[in-house]
Order: structure tokens, then sequence, then C-alpha cells
């Protein structure tokens, strides 16, 4: 298994680990974070571009596919609004990658994994394209003007989801 750290930043040469600001994790408990390659499609966006991310699950429905994606080659989804298109074309992105050991799994459906000690990465890859990057890892990227009705939808499906950065998204009509 790979897993990774995404970033804008191009010079990192080592992870400390950071007090989260998540409310369901101990504040005082600093982490190094990093994800799976599965799930990596979701942070192949602008750090700070709100989505709304799904891929097909072990317990995901015929019904929910037929409903959430449009293609059988693509089991994955990523949802932007309009507003990032040219961000995010004009966005270049860094993966670390890191060893597993030292690694915990925090979250199975997310795809995240955790570390309480610093950590220094084996590898980096440019992404200069994220567009090109997510069609080639088979996976659907869409358009939209809002993001509350998929975010709204997907929490009702089988489908594996993650939201992120909403706090950055186009207020509710």
């Amino acid at each position: 298994m790979r897993i990774y750290h995404v970033s804008e930043e191009s010079d990192i040469t080592v992870f400390h680990p950071r007090l989260p600001d998540r409310l369901d994790l101990d504040p005082e408990k600093g982490l190094v974070w990093a994800i799976n390659e599965k799930c990596l499609p979701n942070f192949l966006t602008p750090r700070n571009c709100p989505r709304v991310c799904y891929h097909i699950g072990v317990d995901t429905t015929e019904q929910d596919k037929q409903d959430y994606l449009t293609s059988a080659s693509c089991g994955h989804v990523v949802v932007i609004e309009s507003k990032w298109f040219e961000t995010m074309k004009n966005t270049k992105l860094y993966l670390y990658e890191f060893e597993i050991q030292g690694f915990t799994l925090q979250d199975q459906n997310a795809g995240y994994f955790t570390s309480e000690t610093t950590q220094y990465p084996i590898a980096k890859f440019e992404i200069a394209n994220l567009y090109e990057e997510l069609f080639k890892r088979n996976v659907e990227l869409r358009v939209v003007d809002s993001l509350w009705n998929i975010y709204d939808e997907i929490q009702k499906t089988t489908l594996n989801w993650s939201m992120c950065r909403m706090q950055f998204a186009q207020p509710r009509k």
C-alpha cells in the first residue's frame, strides 16, 4: 500500500506532527496526515477548493451506481464549483510518499492514515496538470455552480463519500 501527503509546497523535507483542528480528535495529540492511493483523488485539487468526492465501496448498491456514476469505467467522482476551474487549471501539487510503517489507519472510508511521530518522505512527485492526473486515475470530474445539492444527496447513498473545505463553498441559496 502506498500513502501520500499532498501539498502545494514543493520543498518539504520533514513532516512534524501538528495539532488537529477537528473536534473529533484529541486537540493535544499532534499528527502527520497521509492518504491512501484509492482516496488520493479527493486531494488532487487546490488546498482550499471545496469539493464533494465519492466512490464505489463494498456496500454500494447497483441503484446508487446507476444514479450517481455516468460511466462504467469511472467509479470515483470529484465535484468542484465552477469558480475553482481556473485555479485548479493553474495549480501545481506535490505528492510526498511515506513508508506505511509508523502510520495507523485513522479512517477506512476516507483513506486517512496518521502518525504521531516526525516523518520523512521517501519520494516526491510533481503534478503539473491536475485534470490530466484525475483522468489518468479514471476519476470523473464534475463542475457545478453549487455543491450543496450533491452534498445533501450523497450522504443518503451507499457510496463512500468525503466533503472537503466546505467552509469555502458558495453560500447555500
